[in-house]
């Protein structure tokens, strides 16, 4: 007998396995547990426009890349005549479109669809460098009167970063402020004095996301660096908490946008959304990862059809399980119900119902005949598979004619097991009576019922395909279940006197 630890050890393992492997597929590829989850897709459109003198021409466009916020699924391009490709350097994406010959006024148009992502993970950056920044006389003094002034108000990089905001945007402004503002560009003075005050800090470019904006501009925001990771701050308000909404389109580059050889070039944004599932975006295998790979998506479309019903057999060979162990119920044949009950998904439950009862009718009364023929039981089982074929060509026809299209389903079927069925119901009936073959057919379209009930949820449906390896919890409840001895229910009906009694 097996030993109760090891045993519950590997029951515990099972589930452990199979949920680990469920939340992973859910967070890395972004696999949704219900079924019918929407999203929000964000389409952006960036418009490059730039006039060309007849000289080669190379359009270079500093694309987002994916962040912990949002994540990419889809990204294209209309440049009729341009050749096109996307560099990446130094963890910065480019598009960049090169021509020989460029005359006139051109357009470029670079589509990008993007999805909030909050499970994202943020790829660990390294302590920046702090940029040298050299400025001239009287500027240095200025820039160094204000740091001298504002650092000792401050505790940390983002409290220095709010004073010097403070500092700036203070009406009447201070002389020094007045000078600086007079030369310097507001987010350009602000990343030089967390420069000068040994903070790294850098210039970022920000699209805001609202829905129907046309000729957008981008956000020339200052990201600072505190305990190991990048804080967003706005020149003219100080810390922003809120970064929902918000893109960071451009990092690392001097430039959003550098055209080679022509001129008068500008760029604008176009924002729309739209919901789509979840589950499409998940599967579309536009993100650019291993994800189609690892499922049962990157099989061929057919195969696929034919694993969504294969996918549901251990889900109803769990309603078998407990149906008769806890339940207590017989049926003819252990797992015919579950095979019925799959043909049940392809003729839905009242024609199929009908049409299985019609079958195992019509067959109990050519097999009794048979009975009298003292056929062997090769020769009796092969008869019986013809006879069931028969049944089925007729029903098939007969509905057609009538306009019954219900009726075709029943090609859906087993042949073989509708055979052996009527086989064993038989001899049952010649053994132990109708009684017990009523029974037992009874309980297997009941238990057979009960099958296409459970699997023919949209939730059990969605998990058992898009989560294959929750069949291990399955598995694990199966394994538990093949050891209970105690009483089924169906059994504590011979106690009904002793409670009658008292």
């Amino acid at each position: 007998m097996t030993q109760r630890g090891p045993f519950l050890f590997l029951v515990l393992l099972l589930v452990v396995a199979g949920m680990t492997s469920a939340v992973f597929r859910h967070i890395k590829f972004n696999i949704p547990f219900l079924p019918g989850t929407q999203e929000t897709v964000w389409q952006i459109e960036a418009k490059i426009n730039f006039w060309g003198d007849g000289m080669p021409v190379q359009a270079i466009l500093s694309l987002p890349s994916n962040q912990a916020d949002y994540r990419i699924v889809n990204e294209n391009t209309v440049s009729s005549g341009y050749g096109f490709v996307i560099e990446e350097s130094d963890g910065q994406r480019r598009a960049r479109w090169s021509k020989r010959d460029v005359t006139g006024e051109q357009t470029l148009y670079y589509k990008v669809e993007l999805v909030a992502d909050p499970n994202q993970l943020r790829n660990a950056e390294a302590q920046p460098v702090i940029a040298s920044v050299r400025l001239d006389e009287p500027y240095a003094t200025a820039a160094q009167a204000i740091v001298s002034a504002v650092v000792p108000r401050s505790a940390d990089a983002l409290t220095l970063g709010q004073q010097l905001i403070r500092e700036m945007t203070v009406i009447p402004h201070d002389q020094n402020v007045a000078l600086l503002l007079d030369r310097f560009a507001l987010p350009t003075l602000f990343s030089d004095l967390l420069a000068l005050s040994n903070v790294p800090a850098r210039r970022v470019e920000a699209l805001i996301l609202e829905e129907g904006r046309r000729r957008q501009s981008l956000v020339e925001l200052v990201q600072v660096w505190h305990d190991g990771q990048w804080h967003l701050f706005n020149p003219l308000t100080g810390l922003i908490t809120d970064t929902t909404n918000l893109l960071l389109w451009q990092t690392d580059t001097p430039s959003v946008l550098d055209v080679i050889g022509g001129k008068r070039s500008r760029i604008s944004f176009a924002i729309i959304s739209q919901t789509r599932p979840s589950l499409s975006l998940a599967t579309s295998g536009a993100q650019g990862m291993d994800a189609p790979s690892l499922s049962l998506y990157s099989l061929p479309v057919e195969e696929q059809n034919m694993f969504k019903l294969i996918m549901l057999l251990p889900i109803g060979a769990l309603v078998v399980v407990v149906l008769r162990t806890l339940v207590g119920l017989k049926t003819s044949g252990t797992f015919m119900p579950v095979l019925i009950a799959l043909a049940f998904l392809q003729t839905q439950l009242i024609p199929g119902v009908i049409s299985f009862l019609m079958v195992i009718v019509v067959g109990l009364f050519i097999r009794s005949y048979l009975s009298t023929l003292n056929l062997l039981l090769v020769a009796r089982i092969a008869t019986l598979v013809i006879v069931v074929v028969a049944i089925m060509s007729i029903v098939s026809v007969l509905s057609y004619r009538l306009g019954l299209e219900a009726g075709l389903s029943i090609t859906f079927f087993p042949m073989i097991i509708l055979a052996w069925t009527i086989e064993r119901m038989s001899i049952l009936w010649e053994e132990d009576g109708p009684k017990e073959v009523l029974i037992q057919g009874s309980g297997s379209l009941l238990v057979a019922v009960t099958a296409f009930l459970v699997m023919d949820q949209p939730l059990t449906r969605h998990l058992a395909f898009n989560f294959p390896e929750l069949h291990l919890v399955v598995l694990a409840v199966i394994l538990l279940l093949g050891r209970y001895t105690g009483y089924r229910l169906l059994e504590l009906r011979r106690f009904s006197t002793m409670m009658g009694g008292d």
